[in-house]
Order: C-alpha cells, then sequence, then structure tokens
C-alpha cells in the first residue's frame, strides 16, 4: 500500500518533529512501544516523559526499555496524562518537541481501564502550553467501544475549535473501513 497506515503515519508525523535531542512524551505508554520509538528519535541526549495510570504498563514499558537497552533517559510515571505539566520540570516548558497518544485501554490489559475525553482534553491543553513551536501532538484515537466513542466525540469536537493562529489540527482516516477503525488527530503548534 502506498498510503502510510495509521500507526506509520503516526511515526511519520513524529520523525517530522523529533531529532536528537529533542524533549518527547508518550501520553499513554502501554506496552512501550511509543517509547521505545521515541527514544530512536531523541536519541541519548534528549528525554522523553511517560505517563499511564496503570501500573502494569509502567511496569511493561520499563521492561521493554530494558530487553531493547535503550540508553535514553526516560522519566516514567504513574499518573494520569492530565498531570504531565506538573511532573515535565518547569525549565523544559517550551522545548517539548512532540507527543503521543494511543487512546483506549491497554492492550492485553483490563477493558473497563479507559482514557476519557475530559483528562485527554487536558492533557492537550497542557502540552499547548508547553510545547515549542512547530512540535506536534499525535493523537490515535480507538473508538471501537462505547467509552472511545464518547472520547473521541469529545477530542474531535475540542479540537475544531482551536484557533487556527494557535495551531494546525489534522484528521487523517480511512473513511472505508469496517469495525470502527482507528484514526489520527494530530496537532502542529503555531505560536508560543
Amino acid at each position: 500500500m502506498n498510503v502510510l497506515g495509521i500507526l506509520p503515519f503516526a511515526r511519520f508525523l513524529l520523525q517530522s518533529c523529533l531529532s536528537e535531542g529533542d524533549i518527547a512524551v508518550d501520553c499513554t505508554v502501554g506496552n512501550g512501544h511509543d517509547t521505545v520509538f521515541l527514544s530512536t528519535l531523541v536519541g541519548q541526549t534528549g528525554e522523553i516523559y511517560g505517563f499511564d495510570i496503570q501500573q502494569a504498563a509502567i511496569r511493561q514499558t520499563k521492561e521493554r526499555l530494558n530487553k531493547e537497552n535503550i540508553n535514553t533517559p526516560v522519566h516514567l510515571f504513574c499518573q494520569g496524562h492530565e498531570k504531565l505539566k506538573d511532573f515535565i520540570p518547569s525549565s523544559l516548558h517550551g522545548k517539548v518537541k512532540g507527543a503521543i497518544f494511543n487512546l483506549g485501554y491497554l492492550p492485553g490489559g483490563d477493558k473497563t481501564i479507559v482514557t476519557t475525553g475530559v483528562t485527554t482534553i487536558q492533557a492537550i491543553q497542557a502540552l499547548l502550553d508547553i510545547m515549542a513551536p512547530g512540535g506536534i501532538i499525535v493523537t490515535v484515537i480507538y473508538h471501537g467501544h462505547q467509552q472511545g466513542q464518547e472520547e473521541k466525540n469529545d477530542v474531535v469536537s475540542f479540537v475544531k475549535r482551536l484557533p487556527q493562529e494557535q495551531a494546525h489540527v489534522l484528521h487523517y482516516e480511512f473513511i472505508n473501513q469496517k469495525n470502527n477503525p482507528p484514526f489520527i488527530v494530530a496537532i502542529e503548534k503555531r505560536k508560543g
């Protein structure tokens, strides 16, 4: 396929904004795949801040980082992503270049523990406050479950109202696939 799938496109967007020495945020560390990918982009001189409300996700991410011999400084917090501004040092505010969310539930985990529109919107607002101009927030929205539908509606409604002077918002979606396939909402910060 010549058109990038959802996850390859998410990675393409992150590659476009992150390089060696940058600061990145994994807002839903899950099983650690995105944290490892971010480490390949920011290298040993960059830093990653990762958040998840489930201790199992933090543990699995640590295990994956160790297995992959990742030397990037990675700071993991068993906290909701809406609190990210409290855990990323103020000296780095204005320097964050990229962030990713994979919304929904932890793959292989408890499907009743899910992200919500309220906390995701709070996290997006916090990221827009602390990102560098040109930084990108990649939000992969899984909406094949009841809470996912509600979160999708809340997040899409919120980002549609962001002033274009503040951010460019992209909606990337395959519109002829069955079973509520995931899609991307990407937000590029335009000014400080």
